[in-house]
């Protein structure tokens, strides 16, 4: 009697196994797949930094995050100081933004790739004193694979944009 009652038991499990696979649904494909969120991934790695005379900057770690969805950079300079930002395609803006923190000065911008390829990004600098600026960002791939990073803050007293930091950006020892 305890046999049939094991293989009644057994044989309901399987009947009903094929019930609960027909009823489950496909895992949805991940998120950030589309070729808008892979626009900035030339950026990611590990990064030596210059000026452009040669100079060491410091370096810099771009690592996607948060399912594609997220390129997290984390600045170390060669003075010490370190810099963080999150770099995200927002959907609602239809346009790339980075967030940048450092030292209690943020920069907040967004963007897009333009015509050459470039990524461009265009918002505020907001310092510690609380003074804000026009503020540009721009990462141009090189030939040799390097990336050029220019920032650019405006100055209304002379309506010009003026250099705030260019960089030279070359795969570091890690990649």
């Amino acid at each position: 009697m305890r046999t049939l009652i094991i293989a009644t038991t057994l044989c309901a499990a399987a009947a009903a196994t094929p019930a609960l696979a027909q009823d489950q649904q496909p895992a949805p494909p991940p998120p950030c797949q589309e070729e808008i969120y892979r626009a900035f991934d030339f950026w990611l790695g590990t990064w030596d930094v210059t000026t452009p005379d040669g100079r060491p900057a410091g370096t810099n770690v771009i690592s996607e995050q948060e399912n594609g969805c997220l390129l997290l950079e984390e600045w170390t300079s060669v003075s010490g100081g370190s810099g963080q930002s999150y770099n995200f395609y927002d959907p609602g803006l239809r346009k790339w933004r980075q967030v940048w923190v450092s030292g209690g000065a943020t920069i907040d911008y967004a963007g897009g790739l333009n015509d050459d390829g470039a990524m461009v990004l265009e918002g505020e600098i907001s310092n510690r004193n609380g003074t804000t600026a026009p503020f540009r960002g721009t990462w141009t791939v090189q030939e040799d694979g390097a990336v050029k990073q220019h920032f650019q803050q405006y100055d209304p007293e002379t309506e010009e944009w003026n250099d705030w930091f260019v960089g030279i950006y070359k795969k570091g020892i890690r990649n």
